[in-house]
C-alpha cells in the first residue's frame, strides 16, 4: 500500500507526465462515457420511417438528463477536488469522510429527482419543445431512464472519486464496462425486441447500472486508497456544505446548459419546426465528441493541481495551468476547422435523411464558428475547481450560458429577425465574451497568488 500511494503522489516527477498519466485513461474515458447517450441517438437514427421523430423525442429528454448530471456533478465534482487536497495533506480520514458524505446525497438526491421527475415529465417535456408528434416518443424514453436514475448518479458521481486518486485506468475501465454493454444490449432491444426508444432507454440504465456496481465494489476493495465506509456515511453539515460549495461550478454548468437546451429546442421549434429540433440533437452529440479529449484534459487537471495547491507545491500549479491551457487550445483550433469543412460527416453519424442534412450543415458551422475560444472556459474552469475557488467557477459558468446566451436566443431571432440562424449564433458569441473574461480573470487572480507563494493551506477548504 505504501508503494502504490508514493506512486499517486501527484507532487513527484514531471508535472506534465501525472496529467497524461491521467488524461490517457481519463480522455478514452470520456469518450467511452460519451457512447452512453450518443450510441442511443445514432441507433435511434436508424428506426426505419420513424428516425427523426424518435431522433427529436430523445433530444427533447436532454435538458431533464441534463439536471441529473447537474446533481451527479454537484457531488462528485464538489467532493473528488476536495479529496485530492485533503490528500495532499495527508488527512485521509477527512478525505474518507468527504467520499462518504458525497455517495449518500448521491444516492439520497438521485431517489428524490426519480419521483419529481415522473411527476412532471409531461408537463416539462412540452415546455422543453415536445409537439404532439414527439410528445410520445420523448415520454415512454425519459419515464424509464427516470427508474434507473440513482445507478446513473453513482455511476457518474463516484468516478471521480476512483480518478482523484490516481487509478485512471480503473476509471477508464468504469465507463467501459458500461459502454461495452450499452452498444450490446441497445440492438436487442431497439430492433431485436422492437422497444425503439423505451429499449435504447432500458439499455442505458442496465449499463449504469454495471458502472455502479463496479465503482463500489472497488472503492470498498483493498485497492483503492481512500475506502468507502459505513462509518462515512454519517452526514456533517459543514461537510456538505463544502462539498456543495465546490461542486456548484459543475453544477451550474449542467444547470445552465439544461437551461440552454430548453431554450434552443423551444424557439427552434417556433422558427423551424420539429426538424430544427432534430438537427439541434445531432449539434448537441457532435459537440459532445468533439470537446471530449479537451474535457478529459482539463478534468485530469483537476486532481493534480488540487493535490500540488494542498501540498505547497505553486510552481508545479502553474506548470499544470500552462500545459492544460495550451493543449486545450491547439487541440479546438484543429478540431474546429475540422467541423467547419466537413459537416455533413459529423451529421451522417445520426441521420441520413435529405432534409435534416440540408438544414444540418449550414446550422453546424454557424454553432461552431469559433469553437476554439470554448477552450478557455474550460481551462479557466478547471483551475478554478481544482484550486477549490467555486465562486469564480460558478460566476463564469452563469455569466456565459445565462447572461450571454438566453437573451440573444430571444433577441436574435425576435427582434432582428434573423430566424433559426440567429438562434445557433448564440453559442459562438458566447464563446468569444465567455470564454475570454474566464481565462483572462484566471490570470489575473489565480497567478499572482502563486507567484506569491499561494494562501495559507486552511483558507482553501472553507465554503466560497
Amino acid at each position: 500500500m505504501a508503494e502504490q500511494k508514493q506512486s499517486n503522489d501527484f507532487a513527484q516527477g514531471s508535472v506534465v507526465g501525472n496529467i497524461l498519466k491521467l488524461a490517457l485513461p481519463m480522455t478514452l474515458a470520456q469518450l467511452i462515457n460519451v457512447l452512453y447517450n450518443i450510441v442511443d441517438r445514432i441507433y435511434i437514427g436508424m428506426i426505419p420511417e420513424e428516425a427523426t421523430l424518435s431522433l427529436t423525442g430523445l433530444g427533447l429528454c436532454l435538458p431533464i438528463i441534463s439536471i441529473v448530471m447537474a446533481f451527479a456533478n454537484l457531488f462528485g465534482m464538489g467532493g473528488a477536488p476536495l479529496c485530492s487536497i485533503e490528500r495532499g495533506r495527508g488527512n485521509h480520514r477527512e478525505a474518507e469522510a468527504i467520499m462518504g458524505n458525497s455517495f449518500l446525497m448521491l444516492v439520497l438526491v438521485g431517489l428524490l429527482l426519480t419521483i419529481l421527475g415522473l411527476q412532471f415529465k409531461i408537463p416539462m417535456l412540452y415546455l422543453f419543445g415536445a409537439s404532439d408528434a414527439t410528445i410520445g416518443y420523448a415520454d415512454r424514453y425519459i419515464t424509464i431512464y427516470l427508474l434507473g436514475n440513482v445507478f446513473v448518479m453513482i455511476g457518474l458521481g463516484m468516478n471521480s472519486f476512483i480518478n482523484s486518486q490516481g487509478f485512471g485506468m480503473v476509471g477508464m475501465m468504469t465507463v467501459l464496462l458500461g459502454a461495452v454493454a450499452n452498444i450490446v444490449l441497445d440492438p436487442l432491444f431497439i430492433f431485436v425486441f422492437g422497444m425503439g426508444v423505451q429499449g435504447a432507454a432500458l439499455a442505458t440504465i442496465l449499463s449504469q447500472l454495471l458502472s455502479a456496481i463496479w465503482i463500489v465494489a472497488f472503492l470498498v476493495g483493498k485497492k483503492s486508497i481512500l475506502k468507502l465506509r459505513i462509518s462515512a456515511l454519517q452526514l456533517k453539515a459543514e461537510r456538505v456544505l463544502r462539498i456543495m460549495g465546490l461542486g456548484l461550478s459543475g453544477f451550474t454548468m449542467s444547470i445552465t446548459n439544461s437551461l440552454v437546451q430548453i431554450m434552443y429546442n423551444a424557439m427552434l421549434q417556433r422558427f423551424g419546426g420539429d426538424l430544427y429540433v432534430a438537427v439541434m440533437t445531432v449539434i448537441n452529440s457532435v459537440r459532445e465528441v468533439i470537446q471530449m479529449p479537451v474535457a478529459g484534459v482539463t478534468n485530469s487537471a483537476q486532481p493534480v493541481l488540487g493535490f500540488n495547491y494542498g501540498a505547497g507545491e505553486y510552481k508545479r500549479v502553474k506548470k499544470a495551468i500552462l500545459f492544460t491551457s495550451i493543449s486545450s487550445i491547439v487541440y479546438t483550433v484543429a478540431v474546429w476547422g475540422f467541423v467547419h469543412m466537413c459537416p455533413e460527416f459529423f451529421i451522417r453519424i445520426f441521420n441520413r435523411e435529405g432534409d435534416l442534412i440540408a438544414a444540418g450543415i449550414p446550422a453546424m458551422r454557424v454553432y461552431f464558428f469559433g469553437f476554439f475560444m470554448m477552450s478557455l472556459q474550460f481551462a479557466g474552469q478547471s483551475v478554478f475547481v481544482g484550486l477549490g475557488k467555486s465562486k469564480y467557477a460558478v460566476f463564469f459558468s452563469i455569466f456565459r450560458k445565462v447572461i450571454i446566451v438566453v437573451p440573444l436566443i430571444l433577441v436574435l431571432p425576435n427582434y432582428l429577425g434573423m430566424g433559426t440562424t440567429g438562434i445557433l449564433m448564440a453559442e459562438p458569441i458566447s464563446n468569444f465574451i465567455g470564454g475570454s473574461a474566464c481565462f483572462l480573470t484566471m490570470l489575473l487572480t489565480v497567478w499572482p497568488e502563486l507567484s506569491r507563494g499561494g494562501v495559507p493551506p486552511q483558507k482553501t477548504t472553507s465554503p466560497q
